[in-house]
């Protein structure tokens, strides 16, 4: 991935810069010794690093806006960080830049059960955000793989889902309002805790825009009630394809379980190796979880049943209790860190329809052999959010470059399917250059129009979405 060149000017002037960002935040807050900027030279795409030529920890929005006023003033790029758990590139620094991260933003501020909402500080994590109304049997929905460690602010970024999505929608079906700082530090409210804020739909535009905007620092987010019982169920099959039609037939059959999980045969091995889950030994499996009372958990696992057996599965396992439910979910929620145990991979983020499925899985299996490269498929399989896992050698010569040609045409191939490059990870630096593959040049200028709007001078969160032609062009004009 190529980055721009860092501004010689904007280097030569840090000691005025970090001299700036201490007048206006608290003497810890800002950090610039080379050897403590390092924790922050990259997230969770991990191929790519730099160093930032600084880095600020607020601890309130007034603080968040004073030093994006410094910047903006000075001309420093900043580049907006929650918890650093993005897999796109989406919180990579340039040498220029100052790091903006707000992980010391945790605090809950308001709750209200009676109208189902909680306010929190953008640094909160996803489980944490649970974890604070969960005793009054409250849940917050969205629930990404990364949720012990990924931040709300970083959630709303990226509009990112997790395994339950499939029912209650991803972070834009569950986000009510935000508070934004502008890049002149000027701070906004939009939308709140009601159904629908009248006028334009700023937060839909907010939400998903990784960075692009403003920097949220609080969000009030919608919460549920907990259902009255959930159960899931293990199903084997014997191949993808006929896993991936399975997934497919219930949906075709209106059935809507609260997740559809997909794991194929190399994520089984690793997760049961690391986690000891007591998978079976299959090609592919699927984990449906359904949800309701007694009499509707029977009703709609009598019907799921009825399609597994008819793709005449390997095993149907049902969970008989909490214990046996904990364990079927152990190996799904432990299976990145699984198959980061064995090798270097890189995790796409490609969203189809879910009928394509079975064919998408024997193209990719294809692929595989034509890049020399293997792949492990796990991903939410009932909303058509694939999660291939590429893998490479990181410390052979061209491996990478290998690596990133096999991704670039599997996300080209969810496009020609009808699908999109991104369904929660966002486009980061890692397809960028791919955004031409799925919009049209007026498409890309209408977009970049809106941020010309909230962010004139391109500073926020440089090199990611756009093509850095255009990124270059629009930071010139």
């Amino acid at each position: 991935m190529e980055m721009p060149a860092p501004s010689q000017v904007i280097l030569g002037k840090k000691p005025a810069i970090v001299a700036a960002l201490r007048d206006v935040l608290p003497a810890d807050a800002v950090i610039d010794a080379p050897e403590e900027t390092r924790a922050y030279e990259c997230d969770a795409l991990s191929a790519y690093a730099c160093q930032p030529l600084a880095v600020v920890l607020p601890r309130t929005t007034a603080e968040v806006a004073a030093a994006l006023k410094v910047c903006h003033s000075l001309g420093v790029p900043v580049v907006p960080r929650g918890s650093g758990t993005s897999l796109a590139g989406g919180a990579l620094p340039t040498a220029d830049c100052v790091v903006l991260g707000i992980g010391r933003m945790n605090q809950v501020l308001e709750t209200d059960y009676d109208n189902r909402f909680i306010r929190v500080e953008a640094g909160r994590t996803n489980l944490a955000v649970t974890g604070a109304v969960e005793a009054e049997g409250f849940f917050y929905a969205p629930d990404p793989s990364s949720q012990l460690a990924c931040a709300i602010s970083g959630n709303v970024a990226m509009n990112s889902g997790g395994a339950h999505c499939l029912k209650y929608g991803v972070t834009t079906n569950n986000l009510l309002g935000v508070t934004l700082v502008q890049m002149d530090g000027t701070v906004v409210e939009i939308g709140g805790p009601w159904m629908e804020a009248g006028g334009l739909d700023l937060l839909g535009v907010v939400c998903g825009s990784e960075g692009q905007l403003g920097v949220v620092t609080e969000a009030t987010l919608r919460i549920l009630p907990k259902p009255e019982g959930a159960r899931p169920v293990l199903v084997g099959f014997d191949s993808n394809e006929v896993a991936g039609a399975c997934v497919s037939d219930i949906i075709k059959a209106g059935i809507l379980p609260v997740a559809i999980e997909f794991m194929d045969r190399p994520c089984i091995r690793a997760t049961e190796a690391f986690a000891k889950a007591g998978y079976p030994d299959c090609e592919a499996l699927l984990i449906i979880e359904v949800e309701g009372s007694p009499a509707e958990i029977d009703e709609q696992l009598d019907r799921i049943r009825a399609i597994a057996l008819s793709h005449n599965p390997v095993e149907f396992r049902e969970a008989a209790d909490d214990d046996q439910a904990k364990r079927i979910w152990l190996g799904r929620k432990s299976a990145f860190g699984a198959m980061g145990q064995i090798n270097d991979y890189m995790c796409l983020d490609g969203t189809i329809p879910v009928s394509s499925l079975p064919y998408v899985l024997r193209r990719i299996g294809e692929m595989s052999a034509e890049f020399g490269l293997d792949v492990g498929n796990v991903f939410h399989a009932g909303d058509g959010n694939m999660h291939p896992l590429i893998l490479y050698n990181a410390n052979k010569p061209g491996d990478l470059q290998r690596c990133e040609a096999f991704g670039a045409e599997i996300l080209k191939l969810c496009v020609e399917v009808g699908g999109c490059l991104t369904g929660e990870h966002g486009v980061g630096i890692e397809k960028r250059d791919l955004m031409a593959v799925q919009f049209a040049p007026a498409d890309l200028e209408a977009q970049m129009r809106v941020k010309d709007v909230f962010d004139p001078k391109w500073l926020l969160n440089p090199a990611k979405v756009f093509p850095l032609d255009a990124t270059a062009s629009r930071r010139a004009g």
